[in-house]
């Protein structure tokens, strides 16, 4: 008779008097399996968001105005975002949300996207992308459009 195995809980399958089983995530596991195919999903889904490349990395773009894309690292996003919004997310949360020297003086923010939740990535992009809708409106109306 086999008897389960002992000690930290990975995922993986474990042999037991039984057979095979799954065993529970260990808690300190990454918190989500958020991807950029995620990303994509969430963005095309909006109306008139198009997929196209900005920097040399997939980005999407509402009505023309970018608002979300791929870092250039490979493993974070970065969203349109106002100041007050991307203060709160980074103090809240700092090692998932970030910036660079680069966006300082830019309303865009920096998304870890292996430590991402789900629900607050897809409110994330949503909210980018109105930003950009409301941000291209304000723009054309100062032209005289």
């Amino acid at each position: 008779m086999t008897k389960p195995m002992k000690g930290k809980k990975t995922g993986k399958t474990q042999s037991t008097s039984r057979g095979m089983r799954r065993v529970k995530q260990d808690r300190n596991a990454a918190k989500s399996s958020v991807t950029f195919e995620t990303v994509r999903e969430i963005a095309l889904a909006l109306e008139n968001v198009e997929e196209g490349v900005s920097y040399g990395t997939p980005a999407f773009r509402v009505n023309g105005a970018l608002f979300a894309r791929q870092h250039q690292d490979g493993e974070s996003l970065v969203l349109r975002m106002d100041f007050e919004q991307r203060k709160a997310l980074m103090a809240e949360d700092p090692s998932t949300y970030y910036i660079t020297d680069h966006y300082l003086n830019y309303e865009w923010i920096l998304v870890r996207l292996a430590r991402a939740q789900p629900d607050a990535l897809r409110d994330l992009v949503r909210g980018a992308c109105r930003s950009a809708t409301s941000s291209k409106r304000r723009s054309s109306r100062r032209r005289g459009a």
